[in-house]
């Protein structure tokens, strides 16, 4: 398992660069985690990370961009918007979560 430094801190990462110590990420971290993909967060953005961060302990596997919308109430156009390109990528990697399965 690789560590690297990120926000000046080590973080273990897998081959992929997704966190895989779920209590290794905080708000400064996540913001960090946005900043080096293009995002700037705003509440929005941390709305739906709150909703990963609150829904995987309890499932053990990153919610996909299905269950952000129906359970998290997040329209999927939005998660578009707000996570340009591969959203369920994005979103897993910034909320410090493993990537979602049937992502490629």
């Amino acid at each position: 398992m690789p560590t690297t430094l990120i926000g000046g801190r080590p973080i273990d990462v897998n081959d992929e660069g997704f966190l895989v110590a779920y209590d290794q990420w905080d708000e400064k971290l996540g913001a960090e985690l946005g900043r080096l993909i293009g995002l700037e967060l705003t509440d929005r953005h941390w709305a739906v990370l709150r909703f990963l961060r609150m829904d995987y302990p309890a499932r053990g596997e990153t919610a996909t961009l299905r269950r952000a919308s129906t359970v998290g109430g997040f329209p999927i156009k939005e998660l578009f918007a707000l996570f340009p390109g591969k959203p369920a990528k994005k979103m897993a990697y910034v909320a410090g979560l493993p990537k979602p399965k049937g992502c490629v």
